[in-house]
């Protein structure tokens, strides 16, 4: 079984006006504080409003679980001591515009990408959901990496978490989908022939000054320069943990089924480009609401049949290795009851604002 590890961005909002508040400095401080924390596990992200987690390597959804539980709720509380919420809603849900823009984190490489693309960084109140999958070596990379590019868009359909934007609902399921679609590397990534295939396109945009470096590969999936892993950035953070952790057991299902099905008979057939991108499109408006890209049928379905299809296709994997009881259960709930964008609608349409951030904030820490 693939191990895998999850990182979380989170935002942290005013109690109140709901808006942006520029604390990650004190709340990483106040962080270092809290024994349920170690060294290292909380870290700043581009902007200062802005926090980041990352598991340990993890090989069951429960240590995975147990490992997102303890630190949202430890990094909820020192977010609550420095006057701010800890949130993980994936944009940013209310802004001001007679305040000046959120600060970036006072370092070398992000105030280079500010001077870059200073609108584009001023925007970046977004917060994403990271799968890191381990792999024995990189030509399997590659390999997953292409198999996995037709999901994406039911991904990004179930994960959907960031309807609101400065105020107002974009119509959007997933606001941050459309956000970070705006840095040059972005989106669905190309098919690759092999690992040298995807080393030396990959070289060529750093080479050619496109971009900075391999960090700026901003694709929903790409190798990690860092660690023996396939990661997948395609999804918004989840408001309740149960959720992140049933789309890290339903990734890593479909991954070692992907894995399994390239070696034993042939794969899913291959997406085109142009359909890809417009599913990917497809999916952040619509969210789970509507259709969305089946791959196994090739055609756009109901979410409900194409998750229906999906956990058909899984069964083997989910039930081999027990991760069907995080999986199944929660993937059920949240059609049943929406996905974080629904949720976020519903809450704001009958509570108002100031619920509203209270609610996301307590589901955020399991409250």
């Amino acid at each position: 079984m693939l191990t895998l590890g999850v990182e979380e961005e989170y935002l942290l909002l005013d109690p109140e006006t709901g808006l942006p508040l520029a604390r990650a400095a004190q709340v990483r401080r106040a962080a270092g504080l809290h024994p349920a924390l170690a060294d290292g596990e909380v870290q700043h992200e581009l902007l200062q409003a802005q926090l980041e987690i990352a598991t340990p390597v993890c090989h069951a959804l429960d240590e995975a679980g147990g490992h997102l539980l303890r630190m949202r709720h430890a990094l909820g509380q020192a977010a609550r001591e420095e006057g701010c919420l800890l949130t993980a809603c994936a944009a940013a849900p209310f802004a001001d515009t007679d305040r000046l823009p959120v600060p970036v984190t006072p370092t070398a490489r992000y105030r280079a990408m500010h001077a870059q693309a200073r609108r584009l960084t001023d925007e970046q109140l977004i917060a994403g959901m990271h799968v890191h999958l381990g792999i024995p070596d990189r030509a399997t990379g590659v390999t997953l990496l292409n198999r996995l590019r037709p999901w994406l868009p039911l991904l990004i359909a179930l994960s959907a978490n960031s309807p609101l934007w400065h105020g107002a609902d974009t119509g959007f399921a997933s606001w941050r989908t459309v956000v970070f679609g705006r840095w040059p590397v972005s989106g669905p990534p190309p098919s690759f022939r092999d690992t040298h295939d995807y080393d030396r396109r990959t070289s060529d945009l750093v080479g050619e000054g496109l971009i900075r470096d391999s960090g700026q590969l901003y694709w929903h999936i790409r190798l990690s320069e860092r660690y023996p892993t396939v990661e997948v950035r395609a999804m918004d953070v989840q408001l309740r943990p149960d959720e992140a952790v049933m789309l890290a057991g339903l990734l890593r299902a479909l991954a070692t089924r992907l894995l399994d099905d390239d070696r034993a008979r042939p794969p899913v057939p291959a997406v085109t480009p142009e359909v890809l991108a417009a599913a990917v499109w497809h999916s952040a408006r619509h969210g789970c609401t509507g259709t969305v890209l089946d791959p196994l049928s090739g055609h756009l379905a109901p979410a409900a049949r194409a998750v229906a299809a999906l956990l058909d296709y899984l069964d083997p994997v989910l039930t081999a290795t027990d991760d069907e009881r995080h999986v199944t259960p929660v993937l059920e709930r949240l059609l049943r009851e929406g996905n974080g964008a629904v949720r976020q609608r519903r809450t704001l349409r009958r509570r108002g604002r100031a619920e509203f951030v209270a609610t996301i904030a307590d589901e955020t820490t399991g409250a």
